[in-house]
């Protein structure tokens, strides 16, 4: 199915031409795709005003009305599911499979938002004052600005999307530059919902087609109550302080340095794959990708030489094909990076199995690497430093007490996880003097996180939850409601007050 063929079935119809166009390239082989129309400081203006009456009567939905929206968007990615998978692979260079995948968490966070629609719960609390009863309520918050990245250019958006609307919120969403048709692939199905839902209002959702100067109007729009951004910790510090000067709420999904642990009791087996999917999957573009592995004195002699062999067999190519496990790189300054802190490594006494760039035939314009693993012979340094690439820092260590505070050594906090079959070890790792991020798993990688689960980090992450568990309230503004149903009026800590 050519590109023209694939946005016409998503509903997706491009301007022949406007003032400020941008090409889009896939990265499978440099080929453009097609060409888009980005918008102008005035557009995000009017964006957000009409995302603003739009939530002025999305909010007085009832929320399991607003759920019933969001039931006919993931029918609608059913019905595409394939289609929009395929867009993904194109944009992105993820294989089809994660393209899918992709898709699958979408239609995931829906089901989930549906059931989440009658379950928006406040709290009854005990009142010290005879006849009052005080309560907990939600409200809908506001206009949710969405900032995501080009590795899950659909999903990340579909977290904060789904929540946001069956909360009672419109959403604004400034995607990628290198994925925007994703993005409009989306917001056209997503239409087509609110045309079966026969009431959604104009606005509940726009998208922004643009650069970092649109990002920057929408980060400091006062009417914008919630910036959601996904991206590099350089991000995060430029949106961070901007958001905070006018008082708005930042939900900040930033880098992530993910390491895990092989203890001498682990099942060796189990880690090996494990650990080749979390380190290479997605071309290690993924933030939750597996980049510092610490391994038992032990058996590293065991396990080691093993991953270099498994990883000499990986499948690295087009990403259409059905028998490839690892697509191109985004783009050229991603490769530059990775060869960059390989050069890196290498001066730091490490020893690169791997790395070097793949010729793939008939793809000649992609950036094709073979995925690298790296002896290191000491925690610091470059494995440090998060390379947005497939690059996995291997190191010994004596005590699991040694492992964690290494783990725990660099800025990032976003996943983690140890292969251990000891109940102590699990344990302790998971405890408060364990791991310090916000993603702690025993016996599985730190990548695939399920929706039902917050996701999110702490330290130079940003300390953001999206997704599942109670990261609704995000999306909400709570009140302390006090009722007096009595004919006093007793007042709060014993005061008295008589005139």
């Amino acid at each position: 199915m050519d590109i023209d063929t694939l946005l016409g079935a998503l509903g997706v119809a491009l301007p022949a031409q406007g003032a400020h166009m941008l090409e889009v390239t896939s990265p499978i082989d440099g080929a453009p795709l097609a060409k888009v129309a980005m918008q102008t400081e005035a557009d995000t203006r009017e964006a957000v005003a009409a995302a603003q009456r739009a939530f002025e009567q999305w909010r007085m939905v009832p929320a399991p009305k607003r759920g019933e929206l969001v039931r006919l968007f993931g029918q609608v990615l059913r019905a595409n599911k394939e289609a929009l998978g395929r867009l993904i692979t194109l944009e992105t260079g993820k294989i089809l499979q994660e393209g899918l995948g992709e898709v699958q968490e979408m239609i995931d966070i829906c089901d989930f938002a549906v059931g989440l629609s009658r379950q928006l719960y406040g709290l009854t609390i005990a009142s010290e004052r005879p006849g009052h009863r005080m309560m907990e309520t939600w409200h809908p918050l506001g206009v949710c600005g969405v900032i995501s990245a080009f590795n899950f250019p659909a999903a990340v958006w579909a977290w904060n999307a789904a929540l946001a609307v069956v909360c009672g919120d419109s959403v604004v969403w400034k995607p990628s530059e290198k994925t925007p048709l994703t993005a409009l692939a989306c917001a056209a199905l997503f239409e087509r919902a609110c045309v079966a839902f026969g009431a959604a209002p104009p606005g509940l959702l726009r998208v922004l087609i643009g650069g970092r100067d649109i990002a920057a109007r929408l980060v400091e729009d006062g009417r914008v109550p919630l910036i959601s951004a996904t991206g590099s910790t350089r991000m995060g510090r430029e949106v961070a302080p901007r958001v905070a000067a006018r008082f708005g709420r930042a939900l900040l999904e930033l880098g992530g340095n993910n390491a895990a642990i092989v203890a001498p009791s682990a099942d060796l087996a189990l880690a090996l794959r494990a650990i080749l999917f979390a380190a290479v999957g997605t071309a290690g573009q993924r933030c939750t990708t597996l980049r510092r592995l610490f391994v038992q004195r032990e058996v590293y002699g065991e396990l080691v030489p093993r991953l270099i062999e498994a990883y000499g067999r990986v499948r690295v190519g087009d990403p259409l094909a059905p028998d490839t496990l690892v697509g191109p790189l985004i783009d050229e300054p991603a490769c530059r990076s990775m060869q960059s802190a390989l050069a890196s490594a290498r001066e730091q006494g490490g020893t690169v199995h791997g790395g070097e760039r793949i010729a793939v035939p008939g793809r000649e314009g992609g950036w094709y690497v073979r995925p690298a693993l790296v002896e290191m012979p000491a925690h610091g340094g470059i494995v440090c430093d998060e390379t947005f690439a497939p690059i996995l820092y291997v190191m010994r260590y004596d005590t699991l007490a040694e492992a964690i505070a290494q783990q725990n050594a660099v800025p990032q906090g976003l996943s983690s996880s140890i292969f251990t079959l000891d109940m102590r070890e699990a344990e302790t790792f998971l405890s408060a003097a364990g791991s310090d991020c916000g993603i702690a798993n025993v016996n599985i990688g730190p990548s695939g996180a399920e929706i039902g689960g917050a996701f999110g980090g702490e330290k130079e992450t940003g300390g953001g939850r999206e997704s599942g568990s109670d990261a609704w309230k995000n999306y909400m503004r709570p009140a302390t409601n006090t009722v007096n149903f009595s004919t006093d009026l007793p007042l709060a800590q014993g005061v008295r007050w008589d005139l």
